[in-house]
């Protein structure tokens, strides 16, 4: 049976809509940075769908080509994540400022993608596929202390789950901590294309600190 990071990672990818506290070990991802609106129906955020599939499913089906890498095991493709931000804010992301957002797109690689196998894959969908993949990259995070929940309905109401966190947080003793590389993290685990708006499932996870 393929090895599924949503089932096996739960207390990650599945937590409950009650705010809590998780502790996010590092992981590899590959991942494209951008910037603008994701909306936007030629914008980089869609170029970027495109970019960051076709590394993970390159390296997913490498078991089928001439490629055999070390430790492959079978293994259902994580979700999409993506870390937002915006220039000179130092606090969560304005919603109402969609133009001014910057991001970092990404799905996380399982254990036995090294640097090497990475490179391979770039150079193997580049060439398949007849396009340009440089600007994937094999990104390492480390997030640490964070609070996170489970959101379900539009991306457009995510502000008022957030007002949620922060109220748990400052019950706690904790605050927000966008600081440095931490940023405002969502998992995404339903397609838009395929879900209604007010069933959509996000995890919506903000880096944090002690008070």
């Amino acid at each position: 049976m393929a090895f599924d990071y949503k089932k096996e990672y739960k207390e990650f990818y599945l937590p409950p809509k009650k705010p809590g506290i998780v502790d996010v070990p590092e992981m590899n991802y590959v991942a494209v940075r951008g910037k603008g609106n994701p909306n936007e129906p030629d914008g980089e955020y869609k170029t970027a769908m495109r970019l960051l599939y076709g590394i993970a499913f390159t390296i997913k089906m490498s078991y089928k080509g001439n490629h055999k890498i070390e430790g492959y095991f079978p293994y259902v493709v994580p979700p999409l994540e993506g870390l937002w931000y915006q220039d000179g804010a130092g606090t969560d992301i304005d919603y109402s400022r969609k133009d001014d957002f910057r991001w970092v797109s990404m799905i996380r690689l399982p254990e036995f993608v090294t640097r090497e196998v990475f490179d391979w894959a770039v150079r193997e969908a580049s060439e398949k596929k007849k396009t340009d993949f440089s600007k994937a990259e094999f990104f390492t995070y480390h997030e640490g202390s964070c609070a996170q929940c489970m959101h379900i309905g539009s991306y457009d109401d995510e502000p008022e789950i957030i007002k949620n966190i922060e109220a748990f947080l400052k019950e706690k003793g904790y605050k927000t901590d966008f600081s440095g590389h931490r940023m405002h993290h969502e998992i995404y685990l339903s397609d838009p294309r395929r879900t209604a708006p007010e069933k959509l499932r996000t995890v919506i996870r903000l880096p944090i600190a002690k008070e």
